[in-house]
This record gives C-alpha cells, sequence and structure tokens, in this order.
C-alpha cells in the first residue's frame, strides 16, 4: 500500500510527541464548520440526495456527476471497469492511481510531465492530476480537451484527478466532462479541509457513470456526509473568503522557504520541493514534533502543508532556521 500523509499514529509511535504539528497531507488547515445534523441522518439508511448532486455540479460546473465514498472509492473501482489495457499515469503524482492501475491486468507505466503528450498515442488510459499531487505542475486546458479527444475515438480514457484544483479552477475540464473518454475527479477532502468526511465526485458521461454506480454498489456515501457535502457546496461566501485566505498563506509558505534557500513550487495548499538529503530533513523535523511528507522514490523530495496560526508559523520558522544552520 503506498504511502500517505496526515498518519500522526506512526508519527507519534516513532518519535513519540504529543503535540503534533501536522503539515503532511495538504489540507485547508481551517475546515469548513460542520453544521449540525439532524438524528436520522446516523439512523438511516442513506438514500441518494439529488440535492447534493445538484449543488456539485453547480459548485464544480460539471453536467453531471456522481457522489463517492472519497475519490479514492473511484479511484480504486476504475481499473475494474475496463479490460487489460495500456496505461500512462502522470509522474510524480499521488501513487494511488499507478497502484490501482497496475493491477487487474492492465499494464502500467509512469510518464513524466513533458512526456504525457506523447504517451497518449500509445496508451488506452492516461491519468493526469491536474494541478499535481505533490509538484503542483499544471497541463493547459485544451490539451486536456484534445488529448481526451484522441483517446475517445479509440475508446480510451483521459482520467483527471482534479483534487487539488478549487484554489484554481483555470484548467479545470469539469464543465466538458459529457465528452465520452473523460473522466473527472474532485474531493471534498483537501480545499474544505474535510477529508474524514469522505466525500467525492466523478465527472463523466452518464454511460460510465452509470457503470460506476453499479461497480461501487449501494449506499455509497453515508448520510452526514451528505448533509455536511451540501452545505460545504453551497456556502459561496465561504468559498470567496477561503480562496482569499488559502492564496495569501500559500504566498506566505513560499516566501518563508524561500528566505531559508528553498526554491519551492506547489499549490496553494501546499509547497514541494526536491531535497538533496529528504530523510535527513524530514528527521530533523520530527524531532521538533513537525510531520512533514517525505517522498523517497522518484523526484526526492519534501511536501508541506499549510501552518493553521502564528503559533505553527513561528514553530516552522525556527526549525527551518536550524535546518539551515546545520547545512
Amino acid at each position: 500500500m503506498p504511502e500517505h500523509g496526515g498518519n500522526l499514529r506512526d508519527a507519534s509511535r516513532l518519535y513519540g510527541h504529543a503535540d503534533w504539528l501536522d503539515l503532511s497531507a495538504g489540507l485547508n488547515p481551517h475546515w469548513y464548520p460542520v453544521p449540525d445534523l439532524p438524528g436520522n441522518a446516523w439512523h438511516r439508511l442513506p438514500e441518494r440526495d439529488e440535492a447534493l448532486v445538484a449543488a456539485a455540479c453547480r459548485y464544480y460546473g460539471a453536467p453531471r456527476m456522481l457522489a463517492v465514498a472519497g475519490t479514492q472509492a473511484a479511484i480504486q473501482a476504475l481499473p475494474r471497469l475496463r479490460a487489460p489495457s495500456r496505461i500512462a499515469v502522470s509522474a510524480p503524482s499521488y501513487a494511488e492511481h499507478a497502484h490501482h492501475w497496475s493491477r487487474h491486468g492492465h499494464t502500467a507505466r509512469l510518464v513524466p510531465y513533458p512526456e504525457l503528450g506523447d504517451a497518449v498515442e500509445h496508451s488506452d488510459v492516461v491519468v493526469v492530476c491536474n494541478p499535481n499531487n505533490p509538484t503542483g505542475a499544471t497541463v493547459p486546458r485544451e490539451d486536456l480537451l484534445r488529448w481526451a479527444d484522441t483517446l475517445a475515438a479509440r475508446s480510451g480514457w483521459l482520467v483527471v484527478d482534479e483534487a487539488f484544483a478549487d484554489t484554481d479552477n483555470t484548467h479545470s475540464v469539469a464543465d466538458q466532462a459529457e465528452r465520452h473518454g473523460l473522466i473527472v475527479l474532485r474531493s471534498l477532502g483537501k480545499f474544505f479541509g474535510l477529508a474524514g468526511v469522505r466525500l467525492g465526485f466523478v465527472a463523466a458521461h452518464a454511460g460510465l457513470l452509470a457503470a460506476l454506480d453499479e461497480e461501487l454498489g449501494p449506499w455509497q456515501v453515508s448520510g452526514p456526509a451528505q448533509l455536511i457535502g451540501k452545505a460545504a457546496l453551497l456556502d459561496d461566501a465561504w468559498h470567496r473568503h477561503t480562496r482569499r485566505a488559502l492564496d495569501e498563506a500559500g504566498r506566505r509558505l513560499d516566501a518563508l522557504l524561500a528566505a531559508h534557500g528553498i526554491a519551492s513550487s506547489g499549490s496553494s495548499l501546499f509547497r514541494w520541493w526536491p531535497e538533496a538529503m529528504p530523510e535527513a530533513f524530514h528527521e530533523h523535523m520530527a524531532r521538533r514534533g513537525i510531520w512533514v511528507r517525505l517522498f523517497r522514490d522518484g523526484p526526492r523530495g519534501i511536501r508541506l502543508g499549510l501552518p493553521p496560526d502564528e503559533t505553527a508559523w513561528t514553530r516552522l520558522a525556527d526549525a527551518l532556521k536550524q535546518w539551515k544552520e546545520i547545512q
């Protein structure tokens, strides 16, 4: 199973701190304020709420969507909907894509972002994180739509994971997901800071969504998750305020790293850089109760999420200063 951020039990087991500053997961540290829920939300089996899907289509600009128990559920199920195929997965990116596409008889290979256009010509399915996790790299919208049409002409798919697109939808293709061959994944966990709710959405044409729905089975999304998701997706004032706040915090984190000699890339929710000694940096931070995301393979590096408050910003700045001093 691929490694992930947010694994604070592992951190505590290894280093023993009680007061962790968790910067490992790239989530909004100021999560959406969950409303009070009626008791029957926990009591009844969760019926499909069309109002939730309508709210998602409005928020993401998609013509049609399916609610799923986090986009991880779709990432695991999509490979089961195709006969053995040639798969190209953008690299580096969220490791679960390559992990699951390498199963079920498929032949999966990792393709660097600059080579994805060429990979379209020799693949049945191309998977792209846009913007990318962890580097923040993006593929222009016009390229994605052209690739989708090329793949669809031979019954192929372009899967675009837009989990980190909420702060900047410039290159989103969710509005074009009625096209055959285009599948778009969106997540409530990152921008809304609600990873624990386990709610995501898939945009695609009706036939593919029906097949995915059948594969996933009934009661995919809990009643509480549906109510929380609907409230979050409809709160336009919170969206506007949060985008401004995240943009400002992302620039601040970029500047803080630069002040300590680290040139980073990423999005408003996280920064990433190739680190010459990533294990040593990770250990340095962990010894100070700061949990960061270590990338051991491929372009070895470090990813940092946003500190939640001024005390945390100071704590991170002090640790970065100490790291610079020992280099």
